[in-house]
């Protein structure tokens, strides 16, 4: 109660519970340790590390069904004899490593080996030249004829294996070919009905134009996608220093993208040494066996000479060769990283 200067008494409730009643009142937090979360009930979490392996085991389960087995069972098979009678009776026979040792000691597997490196080495060097040369001339190029370019490597190397190769037998064709009718034209003598696949060397050598026309715009895209890394202040650099084109590639480009030029040939080498359907489709191998590499040369040991132990052989050895490659490649890359 309180009396005013008027001397009428009011009076006022004070510290009323009530007097701010429009405002919330938030508890003080609790005191003590923290409250500790337990998992649900039957639920128990993974051991730590685990989830990755989880996420990419359908892939590894996928690889080891459609790759692994059909490896396994390969190596199996060039240790036993199977021809014929073999698959009529369906009881190979186990003769250990004599397949192995008949082809180290056959000279025509041999000449198949030395075939197959040289043609490999030729494509590659050809196409790595190549690719290289036409992806400096992308990252030159404007916009609009980069896209002309760029869209005519994709059709080149969109184009189906089986279509291409039909394609180039057209080209070299014996009677109505138009590389004949172009050299006619052109004033060589000669070449009136010439039979471009007369040889195994010809042969190869129309082969090796057909698997570099087809790898060319790998090399060249992905050459001009490293460019575009390569900072333009280098470029500079080297020019105010009085650099040339060839000067420049060699102390700027190169030593920038050597881990591409590295994975690159490669991967150029094993698809190249590998490749089957665009040799066998030209000319089946012939003539007389003389454009066959190693695949072809397995294949017609297999579904040819019913020799199936053998191509299993081949295979293999084949395998353990581009092993050797890919060993070369690691070192080579081992070495990079530890130079850096």
């Amino acid at each position: 109660m309180t009396v005013d200067s008027q001397g009428a008494v009011s009076t006022a409730a004070q510290d009323a519970p009530g007097k701010a009643a429009g405002e919330s009142r938030t508890p003080p937090p609790p005191t003590g340790p923290n409250p500790v979360l337990h998992p649900p009930r039957g639920r128990r979490s993974l051991p730590r590390g685990v989830l990755p392996y989880l996420l990419i085991a359908p892939a590894l389960l996928s690889m080891a069904v459609l790759l692994l087995y059909p490896l396994v069972r390969n190596v199996i098979l060039s240790f036993q004899q199977v021809g014929r009678r073999e698959l009529i009776t369906r009881k190979p026979e186990w003769i250990g490593v004599e397949n192995y040792t008949q082809l180290l000691g056959d000279s025509e597997f041999w000449t198949v080996v030395v075939r197959s490196v040289v043609f490999t080495a030729a494509n590659v060097v050809t196409i790595m030249i190549a690719g290289t040369l036409i992806g400096l001339l992308l990252n030159r190029l404007g916009t609009k004829m980069r896209l002309v370019l760029s869209l005519s490597l994709m059709l080149a190397w969109a184009m189906p294996i089986v279509a291409s190769v039909t394609v180039f037998r057209w080209l070299f064709d014996e009677q109505f070919g138009v590389v004949n009718w172009l050299l006619r034209t052109l004033g060589f003598a000669g070449y009136e009905q010439h039979n471009w696949f007369e040889t195994g060397f010809s042969t190869l050598v129309i082969v090796m134009i057909l698997l570099v026309w087809g790898s060319i715009p790998f090399v060249a895209l992905n050459m001009y996608a490293a460019l575009t890394t390569v900072g333009t202040e280098l470029y500079e650099a080297a020019k105010m220093d009085g650099a040339n084109g060839w000067r420049t590639f060699w102390s700027v480009v190169f030593p920038n993208l050597k881990p591409f030029f590295l994975i690159t040939t490669f991967l150029e080498i094993i698809w190249i040494f590998k490749a089957f359907a665009q040799v066998y489709a030209m000319n089946l191998g012939g003539p007389d066996r003389g454009s066959e590499t190693l695949p072809v040369f397995a294949y017609i040991e297999g579904q040819g000479q019913f020799h199936y132990g053998v191509a299993a052989a081949i295979s293999v050895l084949t395998i353990v060769m581009l092993i050797a490659a890919m060993s070369f490649y690691f070192r080579l890359i081992l070495k990079q990283e530890e130079e850096q």
